[in-house]
């Protein structure tokens, strides 16, 4: 069954009703945005969320101090890397985001990878698709890999047509006026679910 990620929450109701709905993967941004989250924030409003669903901790070019700090105090349990990765390992999974383009190189010495389009203003949560052809599927390593990018409730049956990810991830795809909007997370995620459900019943 495709995981589900929803990306940039950044208060405990939201956090709550997103685990309500199904998500698999929360995640939180530690680089400048206009959602980014302080570790002790986090560990706040995370506190009655399940074990079986996910924490991660979005990041762009961190110091591995940085990404040790953040983890023992926000109690993630995956990092999620933009620009610059560690040549060090930290003791959770790590997620290497990578921006789609005719040329990238996706090999990665992460644990799982991430498809996402160019960074534009910030590295990710943009809204902005990547061109899905320009990917060749056989080329990816052998790994779990997520799809970002302008998803949305809309496309993202789409999106797993073409892909059969691991795990989709979304943003500002869920969001109305800058804003989560819970109508549309709860509808990102029945999205997949339906396409999970179908797929499997033919």
């Amino acid at each position: 069954m495709t995981k589900v990620k929803i990306c940039g929450l950044m208060d405990k109701e939201t956090v709550d009703a997103t685990c309500r709905f199904g998500a698999d993967y929360i995640g939180f941004v530690f680089a400048p945005s206009k959602r980014e989250v302080s570790a002790e924030l986090v560990r706040q409003i995370t506190k009655d969320v399940p074990a079986t669903i996910k924490k991660v901790g979005v990041f762009v070019s961190p110091t591995i101090q940085q990404l040790q700090q953040t983890i023992a105090i926000a109690h993630l349990d995956f990092v999620q890397i933009h620009g610059d990765f560690p040549t060090e390992r930290v003791d959770i999974p790590m997620i290497q985001a990578k921006s789609v383009t005719n040329t990238q190189n996706y090999q990665t010495i992460a644990d799982f990878l991430l498809l996402d389009a160019p960074p534009k203003e910030y590295h990710g949560g943009n809204g902005v698709m990547f061109d899905w052809q320009a990917v060749n599927l056989n080329q990816l390593p052998q790994i779990p890999y997520f799809v970002a990018g302008g998803l949305r409730p809309e496309n993202v049956q789409q999106a797993l047509c073409y892909f059969q990810p691991f795990a989709v991830d979304v943003s500002s795809g869920v969001e109305t006026d800058g804003q989560k909007d819970l109508k549309k997370i709860e509808q990102f995620i029945n999205q997949v679910k339906e396409y999970d459900y179908v797929s499997t019943t033919r």
